[in-house]
């Protein structure tokens, strides 16, 4: 009884956050997906297995430029926000900054039309 109890005090010392546990639980799915189903091919027919790499691909390179410009824009609004209540002069100084980090969301978008244009 002793060990059981040890191994439930040592995984509750752990506490996982949910969101980590949420992107092991996305990354076991998307190994899952990377494997392929064997097909008879069809005379002259490409086969499709790069479809789902593409599409795991494109998914990725844009949610996680979209999750990290979100995470900057979070931490750049509002650092700008304090600084525009301190100095409004400031205002055109903060909106270019701001722009920088939204930046990243865009070259995700343009990286997801890249991978799935091949």
């Amino acid at each position: 009884m002793g060990v059981g109890l040890n191994m439930v005090t040592r995984f509750q010392k752990l506490k996982m956050r949910p969101l980590s546990i949420f992107l092991l639980a996305i990354i076991a799915v998307s190994f899952t997906g990377l494997t392929g189903v064997a097909h008879a091919a069809e005379e002259g027919a490409s086969s499709g297995s790069g479809d789902g790499s593409k599409l795991i691909g494109a998914g990725l390179a844009f949610g996680l430029a979209a999750m990290g410009a979100g995470i900057g824009l979070g931490y750049v609004g509002s650092a700008g926000l304090a600084v525009i209540t301190e100095n409004p002069a400031l205002q055109s100084k903060v909106f270019i900054f701001i722009g920088m980090v939204e930046s990243i969301a865009i070259y995700g978008i343009v990286m997801m039309f890249i991978i799935l244009g091949q």
